[in-house]
């Protein structure tokens, strides 16, 4: 029944976003390298791996440049649409072709690049992937605007491995053992007023959500010193 749901929705999302889609497509032409979509190797149910479908925001062959998979404060590989696009989470609206297809859900842990899925223990990766990963979910909330706990540091992957995955992997794996129809219709709901409200915290409507490491709090405050500076 719920697969049924999200086939159903995800189709009825593409056809009514589509005159949308188009439009961002033809501006990725336009500005871009001529690229539109971007397909990504990602980890997802009982750990298959699958291409992600994103809207290009990068130059192409980033992951091979600079700071890899991360991104940082003015990343120069960013495309002139890239910024708005990452910001508003636009790019992610191709994923509604990986619901369709059964790759992913409407809410589930994010699927990670093999990359960062490295960064789970064995025991960690091994239930997060029971469930098939998600369009968004507990961690895509909470870490919304991931990249400003590590963006302007110089020690990013070592930070993103030691302090930010596994708490990450902390979040992933409470909604799993929290699972249910009710959290899921919350976390669309939040999703919604997140992307017209970008100041809502969705953490104090969940209950025994684990808390946000100090080092990362500090972190994302250096980051607004840092670009206020």
């Amino acid at each position: 029944m719920i697969r049924l749901l999200e086939i159903f929705t995800s189709l009825c999302g593409l056809i009514i976003l589509s005159p949308f889609l188009l439009f961002i497509s033809l501006i990725l032409l336009l500005t871009g390298e001529g690229e539109v979509l971007y397909k990504q190797i990602r980890f997802g149910y009982k750990n298959q791996t699958f291409k992600i479908y994103k809207f290009a925001t990068m130059i192409k062959n980033s992951p091979n440049i600079g700071a890899g998979t991360l991104t940082m404060i003015n990343d120069p590989r960013v495309l002139p649409i890239g910024k708005l696009l990452r910001k508003t989470k636009i790019n992610e609206l191709p994923q509604l072709i990986n619901i369709l297809f059964g790759d992913m859900g409407i809410v589930g842990p994010r699927p990670l690049v093999p990359e960062g899925e490295k960064n789970y223990t064995f025991e960690q990766a091994k239930i997060i992937r029971t469930v098939r990963p998600g369009l968004t979910g507990v961690g895509s909330l909470i870490l919304r605007d991931e990249e400003s706990y590590y963006a302007h540091r110089s020690d990013a992957q070592d930070f993103y491995k030691k302090v930010i995955s596994p708490f990450k992997a902390d979040l992933e794996i409470w909604y799993i053992q929290n699972k249910s129809f009710v959290l899921d219709l919350k976390i669309i709901i939040f999703t919604a007023i997140m992307v017209i409200n970008k100041s809502f915290d969705p953490s104090k409507f969940f209950q025994n959500l684990p808390k946000i490491p100090s080092e990362m709090i500090e972190s994302q405050i250096q980051n607004q010193i840092f670009k206020k500076s």
